[in-house]
């Protein structure tokens, strides 16, 4: 079934990244590209595998030279991070940050962990109010109202901006900057809004994720006994590197950063000649629906129904020739993307299904934003890009993960992105090439 084009219609015009590099960070598209149609990987391996930003005070202060001090000394990495993802995406639009365009748009940020707010809010936790000079006491109150929630990216992009449109943020774990995108396609479809900036950020501590691997290796033996079914199989190593789709798979790694996306209306982006990346054509999220808050069902049930119900009436699965995935390399979702993709395709097809996890690091938040950035980039290359890290494909996958270091050329209209939070959140997105109808 076919609709037709529409003024309302969310594209994407603008994609902006502050995300793992080799020489420097990933900004733009290009580099983004770069780096995925060879199915690259950014991670260092010590102290253990990670993707590390490595913005330098020089690098942001070229992008905002004019932000005053008494603000910017106190930003974190994630307000760092959030705030050049932002400006890059802008350019990439042909946007100013402060331009009539954005005077009213919706700011949406996706955030999952804390790890970037608790410096601040220990800080003023441990504050002596008697020994604390009143410069002091105004520094540690900056700092604090900036950081010590998890909007605080919003706040700051807000006032990047001086937008007077929604600002919210959304903590729905991996896959909160994709709930935004769905957040901004609807604002944008009532009415509500012309432009929306949507970003997703996060920042692992280093240090948090050494003790987790310590406490682990302590706890496995006593989780394996008390592991009931459906829940997941703790990692048992952040060491090696993460391999989704491989046979080798056993370990996940995290990375740090930001991805930004500006959605406009159709007719807003016609009106001053901008060229979409693509279109954002639906979102839906399903639950598991178990007891257990840190189970996930193998069997794919609720991802499937989140597929059916994305694409409603309006589009076929058979429309659909790749899907990206959002295997971090855990065998529990592998499982699960597996038993979903045979519900909706069947045992065997010729579908093309890939993740970029391993590029970056499992960044959290970001990769709804990252997922539909790099999947909109394959449709308009008309290239599949490879697997990152996935050399021997696992026995038994439905699917084709374009093993290698090579893309794979596809003319394709449509594709679905997939994420997911730890609890059983399966969410949908079907993408489209600017033209697709």
């Amino acid at each position: 079934m076919s609709r037709a084009r529409s003024a309302r219609d969310a594209v994407v015009t603008g994609m902006g990244f502050c995300l793992p590099g080799h020489l420097r960070p990933t900004f733009s598209a290009d580099d983004l590209w770069q780096v995925a149609s060879r199915g690259d990987t950014c991670l260092t391996a010590k102290p253990m595998y990670y993707g590390f930003v490595n913005l330098t005070p020089e690098m942001f202060a070229e992008r905002f030279p004019d932000i005053p001090e008494i603000f910017s000394r106190h930003y974190t990495a994630a307000h760092r991070f959030g705030l050049v993802s932002l400006a890059e995406a802008c350019l990439d639009a042909g946007l100013e940050p402060r331009s009539a365009a954005l005077a009213e748009a919706a700011i949406l940020v996706g955030r999952g962990g804390i790890d970037a707010n608790v410096d601040s809010y220990l800080s003023v936790m441990g504050a002596d109010p008697e020994g604390t000079t009143p410069l002091e006491a105004m520094e540690l109150f900056v700092a604090a109202e900036q950081a010590m929630t998890p909007s605080d990216v919003s706040l700051v992009q807000a006032a990047l901006t001086c937008s007077t449109g929604p600002c919210f943020t959304v903590s729905c774990g991996c896959a909160s900057s994709a709930v935004q995108l769905g957040q901004a396609r609807r604002l944008i479809a009532l009415g509500e809004v012309e432009v929306a900036a949507v970003t997703g950020v996060d920042v692992f501590s280093i240090g948090l994720i050494e003790n987790v691997q310590q406490l682990l290796r302590g706890a496995q033996r006593t989780y394996d006994a008390l592991r009931s079914d459906g829940m997941p199989k703790l990692v048992p190593s952040f060491e090696s590197l993460m391999r989704p789709y491989d046979r080798r798979a056993r370990s996940i790694n995290h990375g740090e950063g930001s991805a930004t996306l500006i959605v406009e209306s159709r007719a807003h982006a016609d009106r001053r000649g901008a060229q979409p990346h693509g279109q954002i054509l639906a979102t839906a999220m399903a639950r598991d629906g178990l007891a257990n808050p840190l189970a996930a069902d193998e069997t794919g049930a609720e991802l499937v129904n989140a597929v059916r119900r994305c694409l409603g009436e309006k589009w076929r699965v058979s429309q659909i020739p790749y899907v990206h995935g959002g295997s971090d390399g855990n065998a529990v979702v592998t499982a699960f993307e597996a038993e979903a993709i045979r519900k909706l395709y069947g045992e065997s097809c010729d579908l093309l299904m890939t993740s970029q996890e391993g590029i970056f690091g499992h960044n959290g938040s970001p990769s709804g934003c990252l997922g539909a950035a790099v999947t909109l980039l394959m449709l308009e290359h008309g290239e599949v890009c490879p697997t990152a890290n996935c050399e021997e494909p696992a026995d038994g996958l439905p699917f084709d993960p374009v093993p290698g270091a090579t893309t794979r050329p596809l003319d394709f209209d449509y594709a679905l992105s997939f994420n997911y939070q730890i609890g059983g959140v399966k969410h949908a997105m079907l993408l489209g090439s600017a033209d697709a109808v």
